[in-house]
């Protein structure tokens, strides 16, 4: 076991860009002053998970649905191992971490989605309440996302936050990947200023 290259920079900007543009938008929903903020941050969020769809697929070996989804026995039996506070250790994504995943990604495009339409006042009331109560569920998960990296960094003994910049975790070197894939970030911050002018026009 040693530090290998786990996460690419596409997974690592696109991680923290969501994490600050959903704080920043919780902090402002309330907010006139700070609408286009509200709004732009909002867009933050949709087009991170929107590029975190296809890249769940085409993206690096860690970065993909297939390697970190897994079935209700695979997460049962981490939750099993976490109860004990003896978890399987996993390079990438642990089985309830990667189902933490999917929620988040899909509650941001549907809570952003959700805004836009209350933004443009399409569907009077409905969209509004959608979106609050979407923004709650996220936050929700949120924090038990949250507690989640505490308690695996405590057991595992690493720390995953610091992973999460750095890309890098103990495992085998033949699980690291080759590359951190820069241009495909600089996709990702090109998609996220598109995102915004249309979100917010």
């Amino acid at each position: 076991m040693q530090k290998i290259l786990v996460w690419d920079w596409p997974v690592r900007i696109g991680h923290w860009l969501m994490a600050i543009a959903f704080a920043v938008a919780w902090l402002t929903a309330e907010s006139e002053t700070f609408r286009l903020v509200h709004v732009f941050a909002g867009a933050t969020v949709f087009a991170v998970a929107a590029f975190r769809l296809p890249w769940g697929f085409i993206g690096t070996r860690h970065a993909r649905f297939a390697e970190f989804v897994r079935g209700p026995r695979a997460v049962k039996d981490y939750m099993n191992g976490l109860r004990k506070l003896d978890p399987a250790h996993h390079v990438g994504h642990n089985p309830a971490g990667g189902w933490a995943i999917v929620l988040l990604l899909s509650l941001g495009l549907l809570t952003s989605l959700a805004g836009w339409a209350t933004y443009n006042e399409l569907g009077g009331d409905l969209f509004e309440e959608l979106h609050e109560g979407l923004a709650t569920a996220m936050l929700i998960v949120v924090f038990v996302h949250l507690a989640g990296v505490v308690s695996g960094s405590f057991l595992h003994g690493e720390n995953l936050v610091r992973a999460m910049l750095t890309g890098k975790k103990e495992g085998r070197p033949d699980a690291a990947i080759r590359s951190a894939r820069p241009l495909a970030a600089v996709v990702l911050l090109a998609w996220i200023l598109l995102a915004g002018w249309w979100m917010a026009s």
